[in-house]
């Protein structure tokens, strides 16, 4: 049985793919926040605020047995959870979730993950990496102000107030959880989940976060592509403390890749942020083209004379950065230096002041 009733909608149009150019927008004009309007038939695209440059997180309600399937929760924040409760009062007012399913770690999708699952008494789904990345920074939330992940960016050129501006302020989003169950239902990359009368099959791909959950109905090409591929933004890409000599713009680029070889072209992609679209291939080579334009601004650049990530910064982000973008800026740079590096494109060098620089090679 689906969901008990169909909620009340901006507007209930089943969509189709529009002629012309292979990338397009069917639904040009986003949602108000709060107001669910549905994208496919039975799947509802919902707005959440966010309190960055990147102000806004899409969710989407899928029609389930019994009830609504949540694919992602949006920031454990008041003003989220005050919104939700609108929701719930207003276009939900008498059913029910049940089931939520979250892409990936990062707090502006699994933040009111904890909120919600106790209040309708529901599963959560992710993936085993995503979770423990997730509970560990609910756990332990000032551990990336600890001194080795200080070194780190200490080591690759930002003064000791940068530093401590991106490990405090910067990192104050990893902390806007509102829990999560001491038990979830794992997803892993290769099998099937049923929601309502769909099949999808799991798909992950790293880069963006470690094992991120992407949905993909075959019958209908419907793609639920989270935060790895949007339609007008370029996913962050960063290499993280913990991880200081990962290559995690390689396995970006890997992943997408992936998704060219085994996913159609024309398939519809409901994004994690930005606009809905068709045109999957192409937007994967535009990103393809956009991290090796990056690539080649950082070789002339360290071909000019050695430089460290964080002089790399001004090179790829030209705009002022507070600590928040700073943080992400950083460490995406660093993303582009290490694989770089392993390309055999950049060299290190040392230097008198213990700062790690690369020259082009």
């Amino acid at each position: 049985m689906a969901a008990e009733s169909t909620p009340r909608i901006m507007d209930q149009t089943v969509l189709k793919k529009a002629a012309g150019p292979d990338f397009d927008f069917p639904r040009p004009i986003a949602p108000q926040p709060g107001e669910p309007l549905e994208i496919a038939p039975g799947i509802h695209w919902l707005r959440l605020p966010l309190p960055f440059q990147l102000d806004h997180v899409n969710v989407y309600l899928l029609e389930d047995q019994g009830g609504w399937t949540l694919l992602d929760t949006g920031l454990g924040s008041t003003q989220t959870r005050a919104l939700w409760e609108s929701i719930l009062a207003g276009p939900l007012a008498g059913q029910t979730v049940s089931r939520i399913v979250v892409t990936h770690f990062h707090p502006d999708h699994v933040g009111c993950a904890g909120w919600l699952s106790e209040r309708f008494d529901v599963p959560l789904y992710m993936s085993q990496t995503e979770y423990l990345v997730a509970l560990n920074l609910h756990l332990d939330p000032g551990a990336l102000d600890a001194e080795p992940f200080r070194q780190f960016y200490m080591r690759h050129g930002l003064d000791v107030e940068t530093t401590t501006k991106v490990v405090t302020q910067g990192h104050n989003y990893l902390k806007m959880l509102t829990g999560l169950p001491p038990t979830f239902r794992r997803l892993i990359a290769g099998e099937r989940l049923h929601i309502g009368h769909r099949e999808f099959d799991v798909l992950s791909g790293g880069g963006h976060s470690p094992e991120q959950l992407m949905l993909f109905c075959r019958p209908e090409k419907l793609l639920l592509s989270a935060d790895q591929v949007l339609a007008r933004i370029s996913p962050n890409v960063s290499v993280w403390a913990v991880d200081p000599e990962g290559d995690p713009l390689a396995i970006y680029l890997r992943s997408l890749e992936s998704l060219r070889a085994e996913l159609p072209g024309d398939s519809l992609v409901l994004p994690g942020h930005d606009l809905p679209f068709y045109g999957l291939h192409r937007r994967i080579e535009e990103l393809r083209q956009h991290h090796e334009r990056r690539c080649r601004a950082i070789d002339e650049a360290c071909r000019q004379a050695p430089k460290s990530a964080a002089e790399l910064v001004p090179v790829l982000f030209r705009r002022p950065l507070d600590p928040h973008g700073m943080g992400f800026a950083f460490s995406e740079v660093l993303a582009h230096v290490n694989f770089m590096s392993r390309e055999r494109r950049l060299a290190s060098e040392s230097s008198a002041d213990g700062v790690r620089r690369w020259r082009g090679v």
